[in-house]
């Protein structure tokens, strides 16, 4: 079964982040590259609604997940680059938001290839984004 390696934060679990592992796990086998706490803080300047420890345990509890790593607290944008000898990826899925020429380029420079999802909400359901519920929730 191929190896496919997702990366991100995580934080206020959605059913977007549901449809987007289902997604991945269309291509093989999903391991995710958590951000760590102090990760989110560095590129997002917030803290976490939960814990990596909580996060992590939440993802675990997926289907689609075959194992969760936490990322090192790198604060950069490619903190899941040493994963990437770790865990020996056949495919690195990434939502349309998420990707960047930097990480595509990184990522095929490996050998890895290269897939970007096509982020549609699993049935009838809308689509989510953590930015729009966080952005709900001071309101």
């Amino acid at each position: 079964m191929p190896k496919v390696f997702v990366s991100g934060c995580f934080d206020v679990l959605h059913s977007g982040h549901i449809a987007f592992l289902e997604e991945a796990a269309s291509y093989g086998d999903v391991y995710v590259s958590l951000g760590s706490d102090a990760t989110v803080m560095a590129l997002k300047n917030r803290k976490t609604m939960y814990t990596e420890q909580e996060r992590k345990y939440m993802l675990e509890a997926i289907k689609y997940v075959k194992k969760v790593f936490i990322g090192p607290a790198t604060g950069q944008i490619l903190d899941f680059a040493p994963l990437l000898d770790e865990v020996k990826p056949d495919i690195f899925f990434v939502n349309a938001d998420g990707t960047s020429d930097e990480k595509k380029a990184f990522v095929e420079s490996k050998g890895i290839k290269y897939v970007t999802s096509k982020r549609i909400p699993h049935g009838d359901l809308p689509t989510r984004s953590t930015t729009s519920i966080r952005g709900t929730l001071g309101k």
